[in-house]
């Protein structure tokens, strides 16, 4: 069930709610069970079938939890678990196995390594098995994230629930623009994608950096669009989400974009194993090592391909340059240029993590350097042709394929706007996420949510489902 469906905004959602505030009037002490159900209820609308995977590995997760010497025993097979369905066919190419990815499979195990791990080192508390439940099946989270740890979300279930307007105004709000960052960005700016990515398109200059500025642009707003949808629904039931993204193409060098950038899962990596690994508390070397190894892991976890893996090694190169021109220079370069370097740097690095394959990633990148010539993409054709008759004729090969005569463009040069330059969402709410009730404020929410409405003619699944 997608959060961009008239299902689940005008069936599921409302049900759900209803229930929460009858049992937060006549039975609060039933309320984590009531959510735990319908969490598990989301999850399996989807896909049946791996609805007794997900509830197995809470049973099992939960069970190794209790005794202390299962523990690691739980951490490796909940890795092989990941291993099998989402790197069999990867990392044994000689026979092909038909195994279906079960949806969310990265963020529920990840989710309970990482309690696993804490519980090994004996940083746990005494949950009952409902809140576990809830803890990894939370529907707001349980798709694409964010990744959320224990000591963060279990507190919050154990106190008492209360009814609190603000928490339905800024969940409201938040929600509405997440939803606005999906329908009314993101998806209007794919058709400029697939294009230049496909195989052997060979783009040309102006399309390969439309396609990857697209690209770009497509993948943060609706995977910022997904996470702001989750914290705002999460706050409907009086329950803070971690904070996902923090205006990633704002950062002034690679290290910052990656404490903007899916925050928890570079928290994930950070903690669970760039530290475990040594971090740079044994010299300079191992820290490059060390840097590496946690990047290409961090770009193996999104997909089993050799593009996942080139992704993670760029970024992994990147910052083990960055660090050595900080020691070298400390940090001189001005902020501006810094800026612009790190995102084109990031600009790139997605070639990779979009084209299907290295060999369609390498056309992509030659297009970017105008090896493939330069062409006009059909909108542009009569500003071509007023050209011509000026007297002054453009040395293009003509006119191809990629349209930009339809409004993908000025959701394109919007979204560019608003990513590197305007206020993010919690920017918008307040460092605190605050709410105060404004009738301008309303009007305008209500505004966007119908022009969301009117433009879910087609409901598209997030970017991050297949991760």
């Amino acid at each position: 069930m997608l959060f961009n469906s008239f299902s689940f905004l005008f069936l599921y959602l409302p049900v759900v709610l209803a229930g929460y505030f009858l049992l937060l009037r006549w039975r609060p002490r039933w309320m984590v069970i009531w959510l735990a159900l319908a969490s598990l209820f989301f999850y399996g609308y989807g896909d049946a079938r791996h609805l007794p995977l997900l509830l197995g590995s809470i049973l099992f997760n939960y069970w190794c939890a209790q005794h202390r010497r299962l523990l690691m025993f739980g951490v490796v097979a909940n890795l092989v678990l990941l291993g099998y369905y989402k790197y069999a066919n990867f990392f044994l190419p000689g026979q092909h196995w038909d195994i279906v990815l079960p949806v969310g499979i990265s963020f529920f195990t990840f989710t309970q390594i990482a309690y696993l791990v804490d519980c090994h080192c004996g940083d746990k508390g005494e949950y009952r098995l409902a809140q576990y439940t809830l803890f990894v099946s939370y529907f707001p989270h349980l798709i694409a994230g964010p990744i959320l740890h224990h000591k963060e979300m279990m507190p919050q279930f154990n106190r008492p629930a209360r009814f609190n307007m603000e928490d339905i105004g800024i969940g409201l709000s938040i929600f509405v623009v997440g939803l606005a960052k999906k329908v009314l960005l993101a998806d209007p700016i794919s058709v400029l994608v697939a294009p230049v990515f496909a195989p052997h398109a060979e783009p040309q200059l102006i399309e390969a950096w439309i396609g990857t500025l697209a690209y770009t642009m497509q993948l943060y707003f609706d995977f910022s669009g997904y996470s702001d949808m989750a914290i705002g629904l999460s706050r409907l039931f009086g329950v803070r989400l971690p904070l996902n993204f923090n205006s990633p193409y704002k950062a002034v060098n690679i290290s910052e974009f990656w404490r903007r950038w899916h925050m928890t899962l570079s928290r994930f990596l950070r903690d669970y194993l760039y530290l475990p690994l040594g971090g740079n508390r044994h010299g300079t070397w191992r820290r490059y090592r060390n840097l590496m190894l946690t990047m290409l892991l961090g770009g193996l976890w999104h997909g089993a391909g050799w593009t996942f893996v080139a992704w993670g090694a760029l970024h992994g190169a990147y910052l083990v340059i960055h660090h050595g021109w900080q020691a070298m220079t400390a940090g001189a370069m001005p902020r501006w240029w810094g800026r612009w370097l790190t995102l084109l740097a990031v600009m790139v690095a997605w070639v990779l993590f979009r084209a299907p394959d290295l060999t369609t990633a390498s056309e992509v990148l030659q297009g970017l350097a105008g090896v493939n010539g330069v062409s006009l993409p059909r909108g542009l054709g009569r500003w071509a042709a007023e050209l011509g008759a000026l007297g002054w004729r453009p040395a293009f090969d003509g006119i191809r394929w990629i349209d930009v005569s339809g409004p993908a463009i000025p959701a394109l040069l919007l979204a560019t706007v608003l990513a590197c330059w305007a206020p993010n969402t919690q920017e918008l709410f307040g460092l605190r996420l605050q709410w105060t009730p404004a009738k301008w404020r309303s009007a305008l929410m209500a505004l966007t949510f119908l022009g969301c409405l009117f433009n879910m003619n087609r409901v598209s699944e997030f970017l991050y489902f297949q991760f």
